[in-house]
């Protein structure tokens, strides 16, 4: 493997605008590539917007999806990423043949497709169908996975992406900010957006709090660490759709240290080198070969009833 340059973007997406949407994402990975960047990647439906379709009927939800790859915004994503000679990964919604729902991520080059990942746990609009599997792919020699938002807050994902052969995880996301039972949380005044330019210590102490990024750094390191990949995390910034988020899209090493973040409330973006060599150096390699699966496999495989409950989906007044 060699080393590559990756870059994270943040941006404030349009709702439904795909594209507007799509300019954002041209813009950002022309300057990325200008930066010597390898690969770009956005966050969670980062082309068609992602909060406003929990109030979308079947038929809007039709209406905004596309078939993937052959829909004209991934035809337009492998279109940009030719121009510049870059890998890029977005998000959308998706619809087959038969008109069943997802929420995909793909992975594209010059050249066309080279990955799709549908979410395995969906939850903003209930006619949004889940993944069936995990996706492991090849950049430059890496071995890759994606897993969309809540999909890594199931740890098992996270691992067994990793068993599957990935070093490099993009975890693109939509988060924070939102009501839940964790103490600290909740949603941020969208007033405070509107005053950053005036009052940015405000804001910027929500972002990095329990609402923000303090609630992040409880879990999404440890993803890294005990696993011993890079974790590339995409995140939207500003307002999605009557919800503020606070961007910090970053890179985590398998050390699980952060190596680049987003710090500005802009349009942005950060890029890191990943290298091989921290992949061997970590201790989470070590503790891999330390398993012993013989006595818990069937702890791990035992059927149990899927439930997923998402707090914000259920509350309508704002803090």
């Amino acid at each position: 493997m060699v080393n590559l340059k990756i870059s994270t973007a943040q941006f404030e997406a349009k709702d439904g605008d795909k594209v507007y949407n799509l300019s954002v994402i041209e813009k950002l990975t022309k300057k990325a590539s200008e930066e010597g960047a390898n690969v770009i990647a956005f966050h969670e439906c980062s082309i068609t917007g992602y909060t406003f379709a929990r109030n979308l009927d079947k038929k809007q939800m039709l209406d905004l999806a596309e078939l993937v790859p052959s829909g004209e915004s991934t035809n337009e994503l492998i279109k940009i990423a030719a121009k510049y000679n870059m890998i890029i990964l977005a998000g959308l919604f998706e619809k087959d043949e038969n008109d069943k729902l997802y929420k995909p991520y793909v992975c594209v080059d010059g050249n066309g497709l080279i990955a799709k990942h549908r979410k395995i746990h969906p939850f903003i609009n209930p006619h949004v169908n889940a993944g069936e599997s995990y996706t492991i792919f090849d950049i430059h020699g890496w071995k890759c996975g994606i897993l969309i938002c809540y999909d890594n807050n199931i740890i098992e994902n996270v691992r067994a992406t990793k068993l599957l052969g990935a070093d490099i995880i993009f975890m693109p996301h939509v988060t924070m900010c939102t009501p839940s039972t964790r103490p600290g949380a909740g949603f941020v005044s969208p007033d405070l957006w509107k005053n950053r330019e005036a009052d940015p210590t405000s804001l910027r102490l929500e972002f990095d709090g329990m609402k923000g990024r303090a609630w992040l750094m409880k879990w999404l390191p440890s993803r890294a660490y005990d696993n011993a990949v890079y974790v590339i995390f995409s995140n939207a910034i500003g307002m999605d759709h009557d919800q503020l988020k606070p961007g910090l899209s970053m890179i985590i090493d398998p050390f699980g240290d952060i190596i680049a973040e987003c710090r500005s409330f802009d349009d942005s973006f950060v890029t890191a080198t990943v290298t091989p060599d921290k992949l061997i150096q970590a201790g989470g390699n070590r503790y891999m070969k330390a398993r012993r699966p013989e006595l818990y496999r069937d702890i791990l495989g035992q059927h149990h009833t899927s439930e997923q409950k998402v707090v914000w989906l259920n509350i309508d007044e704002k803090e």
